[in-house]
């Protein structure tokens, strides 16, 4: 009997899956956003402590939070605090 768990069992759980990290969306109009340029802010509808969406595809499959990562070298990571169930709902 094979004593790993199911997510390693399958034929294709060493497929990797790009994983999309959601921190907030901007609503600028066409004349703002031709108006950008180095330097320029582009508000967001979140602060930076409000939690952050995983997405694989269109799907969303956790909510976690962003914090620097333990290897440093400014780098972000997501600490999961939700995971979505099969049906993709939190």
């Amino acid at each position: 009997m094979d004593d790993r768990p199911a997510a390693e069992r399958g034929p294709f759980a060493r497929v990797p899956v790009e994983i999309t990290i959601s921190v907030g969306r901007a609503h600028p109009t066409v004349s703002e956003l031709m108006g950008l340029g180095p330097d320029s802010v582009l508000a967001l509808d979140r602060s930076a402590s409000d939690p952050v969406e995983l997405y694989a595809g269109d799907r969303l499959i956790a909510k976690g939070v962003l914090e620097e990562s333990a290897e440093g070298r400014d780098r972000l990571a997501v600490r999961l605090t939700e995971i979505a169930d099969l049906d993709g709902a939190l």
